[in-house]
């Protein structure tokens, strides 16, 4: 059985990941927390506490545990929660530590990214792009320092694949929601269209994004190689046409759209093609859905 070692696994969707890996693998989950020894933790899991922006921790828990996959989506998830140099050196600190330490491991990495890389979610009030649906080139131009440690992550997960011939994946979800709990839908959100405006009513299912974080660990790519995917339902959360949206918002449309109805503004074509998947998963279902959260331990 592979091991997987997955960083922020006792996060909101981390833990998520760690269930979903867990059905398949043996699942080390690291966090900055241990959930404690008296805890029993479920089939195939277990703990370690780390600060993973301690480089010589980071590389001897990794020396240690000797995974054949590394998932690292341990990060400060937001520019606005934290200081933004504290947000900056967190987050490109630990994705340094953490994907060199994976790569000189050999094992294969799937990282957390953002559709913030593109500058919209969090810079760029009133703005567009010029054509959607937005694909996985379009320029990276953030101005926050989140989305900036994003990109640098990214970066860096290239950088280590070719150095050390390891495949390397970085998923790019939008707006992650939970099932039964759904922000996207609420009605304050939905009495504002501009509500909307930074990642272009974009949303993605926590069961779809721990989905595709598996599948991209069960087929890696070739070695060598770092691809960036992105990680979004395929329609919007409002429940309109997409190019209205725009109208509403923005006072006009990108120079080049190619949706119909209600189509994400983000293309899904990418990860199609590189792994067969789609997400499953549809806010007109999901959002008055009963779902258990996972269960990592007992006590």
């Amino acid at each position: 059985m592979d091991t997987v070692m997955v960083t922020g696994g006792l996060g909101r969707s981390g833990r998520w990941i760690v269930d979903r890996l867990a059905k398949e693998h043996f699942v080390w989950c690291v966090d900055l927390t241990h959930p404690g020894f008296e805890v029993s933790p479920a089939d195939s899991i277990d703990f370690r506490a780390a600060d993973l922006t301690d480089r010589g921790r980071a590389y001897d828990l990794v020396g240690e545990l000797e995974p054949d996959h590394v998932v690292h989506w341990a990060a400060h998830p937001s520019p606005t929660r934290h200081s933004g140099g504290e947000v900056y050196e967190t987050n490109t600190i630990a994705a340094y530590n953490v994907l060199t330490a994976a790569g000189r491991a050999g094992a294969n990495i799937v990282n957390a990214s953002s559709e913030s890389v593109y500058g919209y979610a969090f810079g760029r009030d009133g703005e567009h792009p010029d054509r959607v649906p937005i694909v996985e080139s379009e320029p990276n131009r953030p101005e926050d320092p989140y989305g900036t440690g994003k990109v640098v992550a990214e970066e860096i997960a290239s950088m280590v694949a070719r150095k050390h011939g390891v495949s390397a994946v970085s998923i790019r979800p939008s707006w992650i929601q939970y099932p039964g709990e759904y922000h996207c839908r609420e009605p304050e959100q939905l009495a504002d269209v501009s509500s909307g405006d930074g990642n272009f009513w974009a949303y993605i299912d926590v069961r779809d994004v721990a989905d595709l974080v598996s599948t991209a660990v069960n087929n890696p790519l070739p070695s060598g190689t770092h691809e960036a995917v992105h990680a979004m339902a395929v329609e919007n959360y409002f429940d309109r046409p997409t190019v209205d949206l725009f109208e509403a918002c923005f006072g006009s449309v990108p120079e080049t759209i190619d949706l119909n109805d209600d189509e994400s503004a983000f293309s899904m074509q990418k990860a199609e093609a590189l792994f067969g998947w789609q997400p499953s998963h549809s806010w007109q279902t999901a959002a008055t859905e009963h779902v258990d959260e996972p269960v990592l331990y007992e006590t």
